[in-house]
């Protein structure tokens, strides 16, 4: 006779293992390159065409944060914030510009010519995937000004989508208060941000080992720029105290990150304007002897 217990616990089995295998997906990766093609049809309708390029860099931080930093910060943002608010994650992204740490082992500094040209055919194959809204995400000090020039070029030519650049990392106000007075690079902030997106790479117990004061030398007006006036600064590459970071102060600049991608994504959602403006400029650049005056 065969056993009612052994029926039952095979009949149990069973219904788990159906369940395991039959059940759908509950939600859609936002991972660009983890989606199937048919999935990245319903991403696209999903996001609206919002799509995010996270922006990062390969440099030195300090003597205690990997090369990869802002590359890791910016990625762990962008997609809990299209977790939160769904937009597709474009995978990573680091030609942008970093002249300054050439010096610096591990580096990888791209000629002007090829970080503007390659990202220009990235947000152009971008669009033409349907991100008609591209959100770059800066991730790296050194793109403060290469990002909005890109953007302004944008009016250079036509085209059938938006870039929009968001450029903000860490609040002004709130949270714990910070130890260090200088917190620019590797520094408490960034250190801290670390500590909750990958505090498996972050070895503080380094980052005494050099110092990230800022060396004066040079002597000239604020408001006269040159080249190289980081390395003049901070030749090591480390403009802070990385030691003074904690996860308490990483946990509150990360939240607040995470949370004004949030807002960006929905703003740039509910944007019908811009695509229109822009259509109304290049229109009118054509014929400019026509505007009226």
């Amino acid at each position: 006779m065969i056993n009612l217990r052994v029926l039952a616990l095979v009949a149990v089995i069973s219904a788990v293992a159906q369940s395991q295998t039959v059940a759908p997906q509950s939600q859609l990766s936002v991972h660009w390159e983890e989606l199937t093609a048919a999935d990245f049809k319903e991403g696209i309708q999903r996001s609206q065409g919002t799509c995010l390029l996270p922006f990062g860099i390969l440099e030195k931080h300090g003597p205690h944060l990997p090369i990869g930093t802002d590359l890791l910060d910016v990625r762990y943002a962008s997609l809990h914030a299209a977790e939160k608010e769904y937009a597709i994650v474009f995978p990573e992204y680091y030609f942008g510009q970093i002249a300054e740490a050439r010096h610096e082992p591990g580096t990888i500094a791209y000629s002007r010519e090829l970080q503007l040209a390659l990202l220009q055919e990235t947000t152009d194959e971008m669009a033409r995937n349907g991100c008609k809204k591209v959100i770059i995400v800066n991730g790296h000090g050194g793109n403060e000004h290469l990002l909005p020039y890109f953007a302004q070029t944008q009016l250079d030519k036509p085209h059938d989508y938006v870039v929009y650049v968001f450029d903000k990392r860490s609040p002004d106000t709130g949270g714990p208060k910070k130890k260090s007075s200088v917190d620019m690079h590797a520094g408490e902030s960034e250190t801290s941000k670390m500590l909750i997106a990958r505090p498996d790479t972050v070895h503080v117990d380094r980052a005494d080992q050099e110092s990230g004061a800022d060396q004066h030398r040079l002597n000239l007006p604020e408001d006269v720029y040159t080249g190289i006036w980081w390395y003049a600064r901070f030749p090591d590459h480390y403009a802070g105290e990385g030691a003074a970071a904690t996860p308490e102060l990483g946990k509150f600049q990360m939240d607040w990150w995470i949370a004004a991608i949030v807002n960006t994504i929905r703003a740039v959602k509910a944007d019908d304007e811009s695509l229109k403006l822009q259509n109304e400029f290049y229109e009118k650049s054509r014929h400019p002897l026509d505007t009226k005056q």
